[in-house]
């Protein structure tokens, strides 16, 4: 493949380590952002539905699909925009479009907001692959993980175990699996937490009790490594 990963990652491993300390109800998500059509997974098919993003990555998560996705697949406008997909609407850009929804007091606020939310630049992304983390084929560029808080906590332990520090996350409660967990992961390189949306909450089975995260794929290894440590230490509950 053109665009792999060149060290080598055992994803259904990985997978299989996070689903035994995590206790995750359903898989990692896998996701590649491929940025030409000659880049498209060997065997992986087109899907034929119309859905949200964040509607995409419960069918990986939930229901085992392996796919791949473009433009007109996408009907949450913000979403493919933040993906790279499309170019950001009028509405969108002004601040009219969440301002109709109630989100905000004011345009500005809604501007404001929009301009600082993490996006890939518009039309640089052909298309995106989709898969359960233990089943995926092609070399993903972030993983998701969609699980309650206790297991977040593992993972950020996790993040930290070899360098310590701090995390910092950023989100907005808009467009959060799109642009904090997917977007911004992608093009920072570092995870990123979020509490979900309304819509991916209404939408994609994000339950109450759950929240978001991204990682960039070429930190699985380091992560699953800490993580049988940091389930294991003295005082970890």
């Amino acid at each position: 493949m053109q665009d792999a990963i060149r060290t080598k990652i055992d994803y259904p491993e990985i997978s299989r380590i996070m689903k035994e300390l995590l206790h995750l109800e359903g898989s990692p998500v896998a996701i590649k952002f491929i940025t030409e059509k000659e880049h498209l997974p060997e065997g992986v098919p087109a899907l034929e539905e119309k859905v949200t993003h964040c509607q995409m990555v419960n069918m990986a998560r939930k229901e085992g699909k392996i796919f791949y996705s473009v433009n007109e697949n996408h009907t949450c406008i913000g979403g493919s925009w933040a993906l790279g997909l499309r170019e950001i609407t009028h509405t969108l850009k002004n601040g009219e479009f969440y301002y109709k929804l109630g989100k905000y007091d004011s345009w500005a606020a809604c501007k404001r907001t929009i301009l600082n939310i993490p996006h890939v630049e518009s039309n640089a992304t052909y298309g995106i692959a989709y898969a359960p983390l233990e089943k995926v084929t092609f070399d993903p560029t972030v993983v998701l993980l969609v699980t309650k808080p206790k297991a977040m906590l593992k993972l950020a332990q996790s993040n930290l175990y070899r360098l310590g520090g701090r995390i910092t996350c950023n989100f907005a409660g808009i467009q959060s699996v799109c642009a904090d967990a997917s977007a911004q992961v992608y093009l920072t390189g570092k995870i990123n937490f979020s509490l979900g949306c309304d819509g991916s909450r209404k939408y994609s089975g994000i339950e109450e009790g759950e929240m978001v995260m991204g990682i960039p794929a070429e930190m699985l290894p380091e992560i699953a490594d800490a993580l049988p440590v940091v389930c294991g230490a003295r005082g970890s509950s």
